[in-house]
């Protein structure tokens, strides 16, 4: 399993747009069982899989070392990934606790989801596409500062801004999580984006991010960092315009619903 793949992409800078072809990272759902009882889904790259086990087991105090993991089956299924680890008598007793009191980091994969099978959920129609002008994004980028005051002041944390076609930042959030901060900025718009306008968040494009655009029925997610493929998968399915890597002098459109 490879963990990335090509894009066919435009650049926009300034005044130029040029077509290039770019290396994304892979992301895939890896459901994790212990003992055939789902316990979470990760997006993650689908490399050193046995390994991941090995350290997730441990991590979250399910094992107390390698000799507590009898066996690691890994089966490539049409949703992703499951990872079957057959933990020892001892060991087994601690799965039930952990999921009862299991909490979501900020690093987490699908919170509260156990199964591959719940990754599809209903999303809402998305919205009539909106021209986005690339001056707009610029503008955007350049204030964006201004509204981190708790970045400035510890160098560790994500925003999340709603923006109108001016460029101009309505609405701003910061987080330590990256989820955290793109949902505080959902509640503040309500749960439903405006209709001119766009989303810009100080982070990669995963999975989760697009889909979270989704259902408060954005309709143009733009980050400062590059996507994954699952989250370019889905814009491309659901009709998100997606934008990476947007810095002040280049940004790259990974898709756009107007063509």
């Amino acid at each position: 399993m490879t963990g990335s793949r090509e894009e066919q992409l435009v650049r926009l800078t300034r005044d130029d747009s040029l077509h290039e072809t770019r290396s994304i990272a892979v992301e895939t759902p890896v459901a994790i069982e212990f003992n055939g009882i789902g316990y979470a889904v990760m997006m993650m790259t689908p490399a050193h899989l046995h390994n991941f086990a090995l350290g997730f087991a441990l991590t979250e105090r399910i094992a107390r070392d390698a000799a507590d993991i009898l066996d690691i089956d890994i089966a490539k299924v049409t949703a992703g990934t499951i990872l079957r680890i057959q933990l020892a008598p001892e060991a087994a007793k601690r799965i039930g606790e952990r999921v009862r009191h299991r909490t979501s980091d900020t690093g987490c994969g699908l919170c509260g989801i156990a199964s591959l099978e719940s990754l599809t959920r209903p999303l809402p129609p998305p919205p009539e596409p909106t021209a986005i002008d690339r001056d707009a994004i610029f503008a955007a980028l350049e204030k964006t500062r201004a509204y981190q005051p708790l970045n400035q002041e510890t160098g560790a944390t994500h925003a999340a801004f709603w923006c109108n076609s001016n460029g101009d930042v309505q609405h701003s959030a910061e987080d330590v999580g990256r989820h955290n901060a793109l949902d505080k900025l959902i509640g503040m718009i309500g749960g439903m984006a405006p209709k001119d306008g766009f989303c810009l968040i100080t982070s990669r494009i995963s999975f989760e991010m697009a889909d979270k655009a989704l259902v408060a029925r954005m309709g143009l997610l733009v980050g400062i960092s590059a996507p994954t493929s699952m989250a370019v998968d889905h814009a491309r399915t659901h009709g998100l315009g997606l934008v990476a890597l947007a810095r002040n002098d280049s940004m790259l459109v990974l898709n756009d619903p107007l063509g």
